[in-house]
């Protein structure tokens, strides 16, 4: 029979909890009614969120934003005009000027320009030997514009698990508070699970913003990918009429 109201208290307490969660939840809307702006809400449940953890997922968000600024400049600046670039070095091999085709794939920046150095380089060997050379070459090139994905593949990964992890040491420090007291207060329970899910929402949307950058970048390799492949086949048609001519 004493069993019973323990029960009670403790369904009681939990209920509470879930309350004061609500109400914290809801109150965000309430304050930017009243003035406060939405990166002061993001900065104080920044800080509401465990500074330690908050921190990590903070930096993960940094460090992968640099490494996607930084590749989706990269691979910006290697998209270049491939038809305008391909008749200019078509028209430079029909009137015998390999050294000027040569001159103006090497000023001109991407991948598509080096791989036809690439093959100027080998203008003298067979056709086959100059495919061979332009397909290893190609995948060079891809692996250069693929640099750095893979520490973003880390993030993405990382963010979400940091926020998990906070969550875990929010309900452990919610147990260790109950321990402590002595008592199931609906404050002290609220308190540890609130840092629970605010490390979590944290690194999931974390998460999501590195991902629709990874995906933007992804797009941009296989474009860029594609039109290698594509002048590499116009810039052996060229080659080879450059050979019958001769």
């Amino acid at each position: 029979m004493a069993s019973q109201p323990t029960e009670s208290a403790a369904t009681q307490a939990a209920d509470s909890a879930m309350a004061l969660i609500d109400a914290d939840l809801s109150s965000p809307d309430e304050e930017l009614a009243e003035g406060g702006g939405l990166h002061k809400q993001l900065k104080r449940k920044f800080i509401e969120g465990s500074a330690g953890f908050m921190s990590l997922v903070a930096l993960a968000l940094i460090l992968g934003l640099a490494f996607c600024i930084e590749r989706i400049i990269y691979l910006t600046l290697s998209e270049i005009n491939t038809r305008k670039l391909m008749s200019n070095i078509d028209k430079r091999l029909q009137a015998d000027d390999v050294a000027g085709a040569k001159e103006l794939c090497r000023n001109t920046r991407g991948p598509v320009a080096s791989i036809c150095y690439q093959g100027l380089l080998h203008i003298k060997e067979p056709l086959e030997q100059i495919d061979r050379q332009l397909t290893n070459y190609g995948e060079v090139q891809v692996s250069m514009m693929e640099k750095g994905c893979t520490w973003i593949r880390l993030f993405i990964a990382v963010a979400p698990s940091l926020g998990f992890l906070g969550t875990v040491i929010g309900m452990v420090m919610a147990f260790d508070q109950i321990q402590t007291a002595g008592d199931i207060s609906p404050a002290i329970v609220a308190k540890g699970m609130k840092v629970a899910l605010i490390t979590t929402i944290f690194g999931i949307i974390v998460a999501i913003v590195l991902q629709f950058f990874y995906n933007y970048i992804l797009t941009k390799i296989e474009r860029l990918t594609s039109q290698m492949e594509e002048c590499a086949i116009t810039f052996l048609d060229s080659v080879a009429e450059y050979k019958q001519g001769k």
